[in-house]
This record gives C-alpha cells, structure tokens and sequence, in this order.
C-alpha cells in the first residue's frame, strides 16, 4: 500500500534517522543540572543550588536568513553555534547564566545529515556554556518551505539570582559606555547582506569577499560572538548591558536606558570592520541605515562606573575580545546619540 505521508511529502523513516543522530549530539551535552530521559515530550534541568531567590531568564530567537547563506555554501554547522550564543548574549544582559537550551528546525524535506550538522553546532555551544540541550524539534513542512532551505530557532533557560539581575535602572548620567568587537554581521541584517553580495555584486559563496583575503562564505557564516567569558567576570559591576543585534547601536542601547538619561556615542572611538564597509559602498546603504540594520564591529555595550572601567576591560582581554571605550551616558532625553567629532 503506498505511504500517503510520504507521497505529500513527509518521510517518518527520515525523522526516525534524523531523532538517531541527534540524539547522540544531545547526549554529549547532559550535565548534573540534566534530568529526565532524552527524546521525552518535555525536557528537565534543575535550578542549580546555591540561589537566594532565582529567578528563570528566557529568550526566544533565531538565526534570520543567514540559514540560507549556509544553504548556498553547503555549511551547516556554523548557525546552530549561531543560535546558542546569540541567546547566551540575550540573557547575559539580564546577568543569568545559562542553563538549558531547545532548538527548533523546520525545512519542507528533512536530511538527516543537514540536521545533523546543525544541531552539532548547537551541541557545541552548549558544551562552550556547560548547557543542557534539553530537547528541541524537527518538523517536515513541504508545504511551508522550498526544498533544501530550512528554518532555525532556539530558546534558553537561564537563572541570576533576583537581587543581582540587570534591568537598566542602575544606569546614571557619567558611566562609560564599553564596547565589545563583534567579528561580522553575527545573526543579523542578512536580507540586506545578501541582496547586495549575491544581487548586487553578482558574487557567490566560493567567491573572494572584496578587500578581504576570505571568502564569501567565511566572512557571512562567522560565527556569532559569545560574550559570556568576557563578561561573567565582572558582571557585579556593571550597570547595564545591551546586545546589539537588529536595531543596530540605536535600537539596542536605548533599551537599557532610564529616563532623564541620554547615551552619546563616539562614533570614532572604533573602526568598523571592511564588511561593513563593502556593503555600505556597494549597496549604496545611507550611514542611518547602516547604523539600524547592522552592528558596525560592535556586539556588545556594557555600560559601567568610570571606576569600574578598567577592570572590565581587563578581563574582556583576558577572554580574548577586543574592547574600547565609545561614549558616555549623559543627563538628556531617553535615547542614543552619536558624536561625529
């Protein structure tokens, strides 16, 4: 009898293949925290002893058309690592440390080993977080996507104890605004980036990314910074963190920001990376639009007491990310400004 799953586009034996391999991957990444079976309907982690008052950090989020950059270059790997650090740096700003993750992929013709490769990227940031992959799902949605393209997302669990957690209050009109390098586009402004790379310039994946000794795929699919080893260290002194993802510099750090305080950056008090460079020139991009749509070099604000600046970064040397003091926080209107000279 013929299979009529099947034959609308929906392979069970596949998912089967795919659940086997995966869960190999999930296994490498069980801690003491871990509890319950792999492959149930819901996945457990304990809160780890030691809190006051815990309080559960989550985030929701995903890896936006970059997955279809790394459909073109046949690497799949590199967004699943994405996805997790892209979390660990959401609930960073509230001060948790992380401690379980769920993914999600969903693609109209399920591959085992392109699922495979995905989730082995989210295997290895977990491990990076000493995080439980506590579970996730893999849907077959031919009717919802195009073959060989797929979806991914993720959501993390974190905890800070209540008395500790960063909400932005602390902020005051002379702290130091500290940036963190991003190391390209991390996981967002891809619909722009591709438009102007595969459209514009007419280049594909294998290509030489223009004044850069890289190529296409290398410079697009780097991996997504995570923050944590540099910041943890010194998480007591900080004021406020905001993770610059979509919105730009503007659109993150204002989130942070209490009334009556206004955030002036230096614009030159860094260099922006040459992707970013090419693809302002060569997509014809207004800098205003360069500053919503990408992070321009940097992934990570910390906003901190003009006492504790060396020390924060001093141990961001220490975890190997480049720092650079780029502004201040001044009484004003709510919002972000930059200092042009």
């Amino acid at each position: 009898m013929t299979d009529r799953y099947a034959a609308a586009g929906v392979r069970l034996d596949v998912a089967d293949e795919a659940k086997r391999r995966i869960a190999a991957l999930v296994q490498g990444t069980r801690t003491p925290l871990a509890l319950g079976a792999i492959g149930a309907f819901g996945g457990m982690v304990r809160v780890p002893p030691g809190y006051t008052r815990p309080v559960l950090v989550l985030s929701t989020d995903g890896v936006g058309t970059k997955v279809l950059v790394a459909a073109r270059a046949g690497i799949h790997d590199t967004v699943g690592e994405d996805l997790v650090n892209h979390c660990v740096n959401d609930i960073l700003v509230h001060g948790a440390r992380p401690l379980a993750f769920q993914d999600y992929l969903a693609t109209a013709e399920l591959d085992p080993g392109t699922a495979a490769a995905v989730v082995s990227g989210v295997a290895r940031g977990c491990r990076a977080h000493d995080m439980v992959l506590a579970g996730g799902e893999t849907a077959q949605l031919p009717d919802l996507y195009r073959r060989g393209e797929y979806d991914l997302a993720g959501t993390i669990v974190g905890v800070v104890e209540e008395s500790v957690a960063l909400h932005g209050d602390l902020v005051r009109p002379g702290d130091v605004l500290i940036g963190y390098a991003s190391n390209g586009l991390h996981t967002n402004g891809y619909t722009l980036a591709r438009r102007i790379v595969f459209e514009r310039l007419q280049l594909d994946a294998q290509d030489q990314f223009p004044e850069m000794d890289r190529t296409v795929a290398q410079v697009l699919l780097d991996v997504h910074t995570s923050y944590f080893p540099a910041i943890a260290p010194v998480l007591p002194r900080l004021h406020a963190l905001a993770h610059i993802t979509g919105g730009g510099i503007p659109g993150n750090l204002v989130r942070v920001l209490p009334a009556g305080c206004e955030a002036v950056v230096d614009a030159r008090a860094w260099t922006w990376p040459p992707v970013f460079r090419v693809l302002m020139r060569a997509g014809e991009v207004s800098l205003r639009e360069m500053r919503r749509v990408f992070n321009l070099g940097v992934g990570m604000i910390a906003v901190a007491a003009r006492d504790d600046t060396e020390a924060v970064i001093t141990a961001a040397t220490r975890a190997g990310t480049g720092t650079w003091i780029m502004g201040e926080v001044r009484v004003g209107t709510t919002g972000v400004t930059f200092a042009e000279r």
